[in-house]
């Protein structure tokens, strides 16, 4: 099933989520939704606040088939920074350079209840670190360091491909 997504400026958007208890079939079907539903939107990423369910579950898949399912994560180490664009599918049509670090380790549980840790670098730190905040009550508007239009999107990206 796919869900509509909460579009900004939604206060349940910057309500903290609270911790999933336990691994149920309706939290699995609610990952497998919350899947469907990303890629439907051509999204790299999602978080159940974004589909009005606060709760601290998050995807994100930067390659196909290298879908990651975070059940209250918490990143147990960032380091390094870097600036680069993020967009979010609850806020349409936005774009700016957001700094974070570009390397982490994230404790997690799996969709088995298995307690998982990943370390991420570059993109997919990036894209796991936008969907842990956004189960923090967190847009990355807020952290926003410079606002992209979206028609001059792909120069700015092809110009820092060159960099």
């Amino acid at each position: 099933m796919r869900y509509p997504i909460v579009i900004h400026p939604n206060k349940k958007l910057y309500e903290p989520s609270t911790p999933v208890e336990a691994i149920t079939p309706a939290l699995l079907k609610l990952l497998d939704d919350l899947h469907e539903t990303m890629l439907a939107h051509d999204g790299v990423g999602i978080a159940a606040p974004q589909v009005g369910k606060n709760i601290q579950v998050a995807l994100v898949e930067v390659e196909e088939g290298d879908l990651f399912e975070l059940i209250n994560p918490q990143v147990l180490s960032a380091k390094g920074r870097e600036i680069d664009v993020e967009g979010c599918l609850s806020i349409p049509h936005v774009f700016g350079t957001v700094a974070r670090p570009d390397e982490i380790i994230v404790r997690y549980y799996d969709r088995e209840g298995e307690e998982m840790e990943v370390e991420a670098y570059g993109y997919l730190a990036r894209a796991i670190l936008h969907e842990i905040d956004h189960l923090q009550g967190k847009l990355f508007i807020d952290q926003m360091i410079e606002q992209i239009p979206e028609e001059e999107l792909e120069n700015y990206m092809e110009e820092k491909e060159n960099d």
